[in-house]
């Protein structure tokens, strides 16, 4: 009997984590009665904090990376979410996509942690959305395909970042680089490990699971550490 793969053709998950982040936004800005949706109990139970994440809320960590604090916020990031996740998705596969997604995430908030100032408060799906730009650019070097376009378009939104106020640059750039690892991870390192007559597609496919799982995990450990780490003032809000 024979079998075919099914591949899918839409990019459902990009279209799941989207919906999810606008329910978030829409319960917010109902909780503070369609005003600033950063007032919102629920906003201030997910957004992160170092203090908040040195007293055990490492949820935060994840959660952060669903909320928004404006219409303009939400759109900007959602639209970019879309234009990058749809191809990235369809070209990844939709678990590997979803786990570079969350590691990227993580990775966003673990340099929150270690490195962002005390009193900052950041939320928002910008730390994936860099990840997903550092996927597309290894993606696209894999492909040997020039990379300018993807390096013009990186370049440009980390100088943005640094250009305009009350952006966590240091999210930007740890969703960056671990995005990138963890795609190099899926297309680069099974070449790297497996041996020339070992390099069956079942066997690249668990190099790359093993190495997201990796990086995954060092992500969270990152941001506990920095939980862990912290002896500044606990911020009453």
């Amino acid at each position: 009997m024979a079998t075919t793969r099914v591949v899918p053709t839409k990019p459902y998950v990009t279209y799941g984590l989207i919906a999810v982040n606008v329910l978030v936004f829409l319960l917010c800005a109902a909780q503070a009665g369609f005003g600033d949706p950063g007032a919102a109990p629920l906003f201030a139970e997910g957004d992160l904090l170092k203090s908040d994440v040195a007293s055990g809320e490492y949820w935060r960590l994840l959660t952060a990376g669903f909320l928004h604090f404006s219409v303009m916020h939400i759109a900007v990031n959602m639209l970019s979410l879309y234009i990058l996740g749809r191809d990235l998705e369809l070209a990844l596969g939709m678990f590997r996509y979803l786990a570079i997604y969350l590691i990227a995430l993580l990775g966003g908030s673990a340099a929150v942690m270690l490195f962002e100032a005390d009193r900052a408060v950041t939320a928002g799906a910008s730390g994936a959305i860099y990840g997903l730009m550092g996927a597309m650019l290894v993606i696209i070097l894999k492909a040997r395909v020039s990379p300018v376009p993807v390096l013009s378009i990186i370049a440009f939104n980390v100088v943005l970042s640094f250009s305009l106020p009350s952006i966590s640059v240091l999210g930007h750039l740890g969703g960056l680089a671990f995005g990138a690892a963890a795609t190099a991870a899926v297309v680069y390192l099974p070449g790297l490990v497996l041996p020339p007559g070992g390099r069956t597609p079942e066997a690249a496919s668990r190099v790359g699971w093993v190495a997201l799982a990796a990086l995954f995990v060092l992500a969270i450990a990152l941001g506990v550490a920095g939980g862990v780490a912290y002896d500044g003032p606990i911020y009453i809000r």
